[in-house]
C-alpha cells in the first residue's frame, strides 16, 4: 500500500464509508457509460483530447455539412436575405431572389484594405442575372488602414466598451473599424445614390462585405482616370462633371476624404465616383474643412498636369465652392 493510500474499513458504518462506496458505484457506472459509447461517436482519451482518428472524422463532419449547404451551380446561395439592401426602388436589373446562387468570376483589384471581386449572381434555371462588385474588407492579420485617426473623427459609438477598444486598437477594435469602415462607404453610397451623385449602386452589406454595381463591360472593368490621357474638351468636360459631383457630395455635409485619379472611374464618358469607405462628416469632424480642401487639391493637380488651363480648376475657388455648399462659410 502506498504511503498515503487509504481504503475505509468495510466494517465501518460511518459516513465516510458510504461516500466513498457510493462514489465507487458512481465510477463504475461512469465506465459502464464509456464501454456503450457508440463506436461512431467521437470519444476523447483519458487526457480529454480526441484521438486522431476522432479529429479525422469531426473534420469529415463538418467538410460534408459545409458541402451539403453549397448550391448545385455556384459558390454560395445569395446572401440578400441576411444583409442590409441599398435605397429602394431596387433596380430592375438586380436579383434578389432568395434561391438565386452567387458564383465568383475573379478579382478586379485588391488593395491595402480591401479586395475586390467579380461576381455573378443567377437564378438556376432561368435567365435571370447581374453581375456586382464584391468588395470585402481584408482579415484582422491584413488589415492596413492608413490615417484612420483623423477619418474615425466624428463617429461616435454608443458603448464606451467599443469606443475604449477602437482607440486601443485591440483586435476586437480593429474588427469594428473593419465595419465601421462598410458602414460608413454602404451608407454614404446609399445616400449619395437618392442624391443623383455618381456612384455604383449599393446593392447589399452582410458584415464587411459590401456588393455593388459592377461599372464596366462584359466583365471588364472601366478604366481608373488615371489610366486615362483625355484630349483638351473631353478632359474639360470631366472636370465639370467631378465640380457637380463634389457639389453633390458637399450638399450632403460630406467630403470623400481619399479622393484622387485612382477613386474615379470614366464609363462611357461618365465620370463615377468609387473607393468611399473614408468618407469624412465635414461638419461633425473636426477636420472636416481640411479633409475637402486635401481632396481638391489633390484631384485639381491631377486636372492641372494633364493640360487643364488653371482658370478652370482653380482648387481655391472650388474649394470656397465646396465650404459653402455644405455650410461652413
Amino acid at each position: 500500500m502506498r504511503k498515503h493510500e487509504h481504503f475505509p474499513d468495510p466494517e465501518d458504518d460511518s459516513d465516510d464509508f458510504e461516500t466513498s462506496f457510493d462514489h465507487a458505484n458512481d465510477l463504475d457506472w461512469r465506465a459502464k457509460r464509456r464501454s456503450t459509447r457508440n463506436d461512431d461517436e467521437p470519444n476523447p482519451n483519458r487526457r480529454g483530447r480526441l484521438t486522431e482518428e476522432a479529429r479525422d472524422r469531426l473534420a469529415q463532419m463538418r467538410e460534408d455539412a459545409q458541402a451539403a449547404d453549397v448550391p448545385p451551380e455556384g459558390d454560395r446561395w445569395s446572401t440578400w436575405d441576411t444583409a442590409d439592401h441599398g435605397p429602394q426602388p431596387w433596380p430592375e436589373w438586380l436579383v434578389t431572389d432568395l434561391s438565386a446562387v452567387d458564383r465568383e468570376l475573379g478579382v478586379l483589384k485588391t488593395g491595402k484594405e480591401a479586395d475586390v471581386f467579380l461576381l455573378e449572381r443567377a437564378l438556376p434555371g432561368s435567365d435571370r442575372s447581374c453581375v456586382l462588385a464584391a468588395k470585402r474588407y481584408r482579415s484582422n492579420d491584413h488589415r492596413m488602414f492608413h490615417r484612420d485617426a483623423g477619418y474615425l473623427e466624428g463617429r461616435r459609438m454608443r458603448r464606451s466598451r467599443e469606443m475604449r477598444a477602437v482607440e486601443n486598437r485591440t483586435s476586437f477594435g480593429r474588427n469594428l473599424i473593419a465595419e465601421q469602415w462598410a458602414v460608413a462607404e454602404f451608407a454614404a453610397l446609399a445616400r449619395l445614390w437618392q442624391l443623383g451623385a455618381p456612384v455604383p449602386y449599393p446593392v447589399q452589406r452582410a458584415g464587411t462585405e459590401l456588393l455593388l454595381e459592377f461599372i464596366g463591360t462584359d466583365g471588364a472593368a472601366a478604366p481608373r482616370l488615371a489610366q486615362l490621357r483625355p484630349e483638351p474638351d473631353e478632359l474639360l468636360d470631366l472636370w465639370q462633371q467631378l465640380v457637380e459631383a463634389l457639389s453633390l457630395l458637399a450638399s450632403a455635409g460630406l467630403a470623400h476624404g481619399d479622393l484622387s485619379a485612382f477613386n474615379l472611374m470614366v464609363h462611357d464618358g461618365r465620370l463615377i465616383v468609387i473607393d468611399l469607405p473614408q468618407v469624412v462628416d465635414v461638419v461633425a469632424n473636426p477636420r472636416g474643412a481640411e479633409f475637402l480642401e486635401r481632396d481638391v487639391r489633390n484631384i485639381a493637380g491631377w486636372f492641372g498636369s494633364r493640360g487643364l488651363a488653371e482658370e478652370s480648376a482653380d482648387p481655391r475657388a472650388l474649394t470656397d465652392l465646396l465650404l459653402d455648399v455644405a455650410g461652413l462659410r
